[in-house]
């Protein structure tokens, strides 16, 4: 019964990433195409590290952001005294309900020097604010658009926690804040782990942040593989700079579920 999901991992995930990886080990000569490291030694140009570090800074700052703003949402929602948390988890959802492009399209309204924002400011004579086209613009939207991949994790795994050990450790003496650092947030951190993989993976390697709500003028990691692909038309170095991501993603998920398998055997 597993043969059709073979075929269609085979078809649509093995062979592209076959090809992804020919390409970037070959570059195109007067022969044909020949085998060579070029691409990935271009690669660590200073001017393209310089893009990868740019991008694991603004999706950690994301990451981040999303934590100390999702967890407190998600402890809320998962609170037993909360009435309400049906129609704050519907709030929540409702945007995800509408496409991607016109979300981070929305902001440039909100953000731009005839926006919201700074028409309210000139209407109480205040300074208009350069808001859009910056870093954090960019970080404005990798949080809009992904807090809810953090807070749901947790609100889940809140949720389950079982409220018993919750009144065993107030009944033993324990306040509300050895409660929450020595059992909670122990207990949460599968959540915690989940959602931090969630926002930081596509926080990485997304372009269309960057593209609408940076103007373009500051390229991330999935900026610079886009245009290698469809504006200098080089697939060999596009392909290298996909593999690199690849492998990053890779070794920061691997770190990740280690993590996760030590939370999960006692050691936090």
């Amino acid at each position: 019964m597993a043969f059709p999901f073979i075929v269609w991992a085979f078809i649509f995930t093995i062979v592209p990433i076959i090809l992804i990886v020919y390409y970037s080990l070959t570059v195109q000569t007067e022969d044909g195409l020949a085998f060579s490291w070029s691409n990935y030694v271009r690669a660590f140009e200073p001017v393209f590290l310089m893009v990868i570090w740019r991008s694991i800074v603004l999706a950690s700052i994301a990451t981040i952001i999303c934590f100390l703003v999702g967890y407190p949402v998600a402890y809320i929602m998962a609170s037993k005294e909360y009435s309400t948390k049906g129609f704050l988890l519907f709030l929540l959802l409702v945007p995800m309900w509408m496409n991607f492009l016109l979300r981070t399209y929305a902001w440039i309204a909100i953000l731009e020097n005839n926006g919201i924002i700074n028409t309210i400011l000139r209407t109480i004579g205040l300074r208009t604010l350069d808001l859009l086209y910056n870093d954090q613009a960019v970080v404005l939207g990798m949080v809009y658009n992904f807090l809810p991949f953090m807070i749901l994790p947790v609100y889940t795994v809140l949720k389950r926690m079982d409220q018993s050990l919750i009144e065993a450790a107030q009944d033993l003496g324990a306040n509300n804040r050895q409660v929450f650092i020595k059992l909670i947030l122990p207990l949460s951190m599968p959540g915690i782990l989940s959602g931090v993989t969630m926002v930081f993976m596509p926080a990485l390697t997304t372009f269309i942040i960057p593209s609408l709500l940076g103007g373009g003028q500051f390229l991330l990691i999935g900026n610079l593989i886009e245009r290698q692909f469809l504006l200098a038309n080089d697939w060999h170095f596009g392909s290298a700079l996909s593999v690199m991501l690849m492998l990053m993603v890779i070794v920061v998920v691997g770190i990740f579920s280690r993590v996760e398998r030590a939370s999960e055997g006692g050691l936090f």
